[in-house]
């Protein structure tokens, strides 16, 4: 048997024990910014990160100008990623001015915002179990703890006068 024969029946049968999950809804591609629409400018970086990062111009500055939006990147210390950064920022910004609730950034909050919800339901489910599990044992152990304290002041022997007499009284 070759390797890619041996791959396919690996998978196929990983495929069968899996659980069916349904395909997620696609996000919408992303926005793309024309080079002319933008003005891109390189700055002195700010901020922690040493003497490198306050000598060199590698923080980027991008205005989208038929918008007027100003985006400012320093995540990095290199210009060339600071700048795809700085697009990408740009682009998905100007898609939520654009389509709002419907723009990917939106579809992704919504999406995180569902899951935490969720997560959140389920422990709640959980915790009110494991409480609900609780006082039915306290109640159960309660009715037992009732039966021996009785029957020890049971066993107990019963004061008299006499013993109350010739105790000696502390005052």
């Amino acid at each position: 048997m070759n390797w890619r024969r041996t791959n396919q029946i690996f998978f196929s049968s990983r495929w069968l024990t899996q659980t069916h999950r349904p395909a997620a809804k696609p996000l919408p591609p992303r926005i793309q910014v024309q080079d002319e629409d933008i003005e891109e400018n390189f700055l002195k970086g700010t901020g922690p990160g040493g003497q490198k990062i306050n000598k060199t111009n590698s923080a980027v500055q991008l205005k989208h100008l038929p918008s007027g939006l100003v985006v400012k990147c320093q995540e990095t210390r290199s210009r060339s990623q600071n700048r795809k950064i700085a697009r990408r920022i740009l682009g998905e910004r100007l898609e939520e001015i654009e389509k709002g609730d419907q723009s990917r950034t939106a579809l992704k909050r919504q999406a995180a915002a569902k899951k935490k919800a969720s997560k959140a339901k389920k422990s709640r489910r959980k915790y009110r179990k494991l409480d609900e599990e609780k006082k039915v044992r306290l109640e159960g152990d309660s009715g037992d703890q009732e039966e021996v304290h009785t029957e020890i002041e049971s066993d107990k022997p019963e004061r008299t006068e006499s013993d109350a007499s010739t105790t000696p009284s502390t005052g």
